[in-house]
C-alpha cells in the first residue's frame, strides 16, 4: 500500500449528520465481511433510512454478478449507505445505482481533482481505468422495501495491489501528476462525495421528471456514443452502437437487429471503427 489515512467517524458525523439531512447516522467498523450485506441486515431489524457503514478491511466485498474482492487494511473507501425514497414510485428506483455512480465521480472530481467519468451503469473510470465500483440492492424492512447501495472507491492502492490490471487508485494517479501529490483524506472523500449524493436524492425525490438526471448523468457518461458489448446473464452477449440513456436510466444500443434498451449488464468499451 502506498500510504494511508485514518477514517475518523466523530469528523464524519460532524460532516454528514444533521436535522433534517439524508444522513442519520454513521458508524465504521473495524473488518467486516461486506458492508452491503451488515447494512442490509441491519434494515432488516429497523435501522434508519440514512445510516451510513464504513469499514477499514473488508474481506468478501461483493459486486456485480457476484465478483467478491478482498483490499489491504485502509486502502480505499469501503460503503454502504441505506435509502429509502420518500414518496418515489418503485418504478423509478432503477436510478439510485446510476446516482451514486454520479455523487462518486462529482465527488473525487471536487475532492481529488481528477477527470473521472461514468461507465455505464455506474463503474467510475479515469481514463479507461476503473477508480470505484457500486453494487445496490433492494431490501425488505419492517418500514417497506429500502435500497443498500455500496461502493468500493481505490484510494492508496500499489499497482501490485489493484484487483485487476485495469483499475487503479487515486494514489497511482496522484503519483502520475509528479512529486508532492497525494490523495485527499479518505475523510474528506467520503463527505464529499455522501454530500453530493445527498443533494442528487433530494433532487430526484422532489422531481417527477427523470430527463433531467438522464442530462446529468450523459454529461459524465463515457459510453455513450462509442462501439460497446453488453455482457448479459446466461453469457449472451450483444454489440452495437450506445446511442443515448434513456429516462429509466437504461442504455440504448443500436445493434443489426435494431435499437436495444438494456437496464442491467456489464459493458466492454470496444474501438470505434
Amino acid at each position: 500500500m502506498l500510504s494511508g489515512d485514518h477514517l475518523d467517524v466523530d469528523v464524519l458525523r460532524r460532516e454528514l449528520v444533521r436535522p433534517g439531512g439524508l444522513w442519520q447516522a454513521v458508524e465504521v467498523v473495524d473488518r467486516t465481511g461486506s458492508t452491503n450485506a451488515d447494512l442490509a441486515e441491519r434494515a432488516r431489524r429497523g435501522a434508519p433510512a440514512g445510516s451510513v457503514l464504513l469499514t477499514d478491511f473488508q474481506d468478501a466485498g461483493r459486486g456485480r454478478q457476484g465478483r467478491t474482492w478482498v483490499a489491504p487494511r485502509g486502502s480505499g473507501v469501503a460503503m454502504s449507505v441505506l435509502l429509502r425514497p420518500s414518496g418515489v414510485d418503485h418504478s423509478r428506483w432503477t436510478w439510485l445505482p446510476l446516482l451514486a455512480g454520479l455523487a462518486v465521480v462529482e465527488g473525487v472530481r471536487r475532492a481529488a481533482d481528477v477527470p473521472a467519468v461514468l461507465k455505464w451503469p455506474n463503474d467510475v473510470l479515469v481514463g479507461e481505468r476503473k477508480l470505484c465500483g457500486i453494487l445496490a440492492e433492494r431490501v425488505e424492512t419492517p418500514s417497506g422495501p429500502a435500497c443498500v447501495v455500496g461502493m468500493g472507491l481505490n484510494v492508496w492502492l500499489s499497482a501490485e495491489e489493484l484487483p485487476v490490471p485495469t483499475a487503479t487508485s487515486l494514489a497511482l494517479l496522484a503519483a502520475e501528476r509528479g512529486p508532492g501529490h497525494r490523495p485527499p483524506s479518505r475523510n474528506a472523500l467520503i463527505a464529499t462525495m455522501l454530500a453530493a449524493l445527498e443533494l442528487l436524492v433530494d433532487r430526484w425525490e422532489d422531481l417527477e421528471d427523470d430527463s433531467l438526471f438522464a442530462a446529468s448523468y450523459l454529461r459524465r457518461c463515457a459510453t455513450v456514443g462509442r462501439r460497446v458489448r453488453v455482457l448479459l446473464a446466461g453469457g449472451v452477449e450483444v454489440e452495437g452502437h450506445a446511442d443515448a440513456i434513456d429516462d429509466s436510466g437504461r442504455l440504448l444500443v443500436r445493434t443489426p437487429a435494431g435499437l436495444q434498451a438494456f437496464s442491467a449488464g456489464d459493458v466492454v468499451h470496444l474501438r470505434n471503427g
